[in-house]
């Protein structure tokens, strides 16, 4: 949500707030903002000596960089630890176990795009208006006030009893957490913020916005990461809002405000306990 709205030819924002529970990622955002060319340095270290290796020696090198204690690396090393291993393994996939310690496997790829240049350098310069938070969800909307935007992307409410991933970050997500964030989600629509929030299209989900008197809306999203590859595909997913979404779409231009008037909008991107189910980069 923030970086394609940074992307727009006319920015609808001039500050963000960006929070997020994964440390590692946190992390990343930082080093993209204030020292996007080191890391380039080193991706471009990673990259050129990944492709000199044979098949064997790219798994034991991923493995390598995988069992590195992320915590005792420079940040720079640890921003491109994370990228490194999100380019390498199974389907870009980030996952921690209960230490907190990342566990995905080694991904066969052929030539993964370890760098990326220009994409590095354009969220270096859509970063260099935000602040960045290692936090919980409820610490960063307690800055918030009437007028502004706020985006949140949780760990979904699982799809099945046996679909119960939640662990993006050591702490877990699961239902009392759901529920406390819907609350939050009431009480910035009470002070006039203006909330929109992603799950699962679970029925489960569906009662809970429901419950808080939410707008729901049903799309369908695309997802390629499956164990199984006939169940990739598009599936279903919520996009609840505080907020009318049709009635703002059709409201009449003369009724809006002047753009010179209107207060910048902040989106904030709460955490969610981060990539759920997706990759990290």
């Amino acid at each position: 949500m923030f970086f394609a709205l940074a992307a727009e030819p006319k920015r609808r924002f001039t500050r963000a707030l960006l929070a997020d529970k994964n440390a590692e990622l946190v992390t990343l955002y930082k080093v993209i903002k204030d020292n996007v060319e080191p890391l380039i340095d080193r991706l471009r270290a990673y990259q050129d000596d990944y492709y000199r290796l044979d098949d064997a020696k790219r798994r034991e090198r991923f493995y390598e960089v995988r069992e590195l204690d992320s915590q005792k690396l420079a940040p720079v090393e640890r921003g491109a630890r994370l990228l490194f291993l999100n380019r390498t393994c199974f389907n870009g996939l980030w996952r921690v176990n209960a230490a907190g310690r990342f566990n995905v496997p080694f991904g066969k790829y052929a030539s993964p795009r370890i760098l990326d240049v220009e994409v590095l350098r354009a969220a270096h310069e859509a970063l260099s208006v935000a602040e960045i938070h290692l936090a919980d969800f409820a610490v960063i909307t307690k800055k918030l006030e009437k007028g502004d935007f706020a985006y949140f992307d949780p760990p979904y409410v699982p799809v099945s009893k046996t679909a119960n991933f939640t662990a993006y970050a050591s702490d877990p997500f699961g239902a009392d957490e759901q529920e406390r964030l819907a609350r939050e989600l009431a009480r910035l629509k009470k002070i006039g913020v203006h909330a929109m929030l992603s799950n699962a299209g679970t029925a489960d989900a569906k009662a809970l916005y429901a419950r808080h008197g939410f707008v729901v809306d049903s799309i369908q999203a695309a997802r390629s990461i499956n164990s199984d590859p006939s169940k990739r595909g598009e599936v279903t997913e919520l996009v609840v809002t505080t907020y009318d979404v049709a009635s703002k779409l059709t409201k009449p231009a003369s009724s809006a405000k002047p753009a010179s008037s209107a207060k910048p909008a902040k989106p904030a991107k709460p955490a969610k306990t981060p990539p759920r189910r997706r990759a990290a980069g």
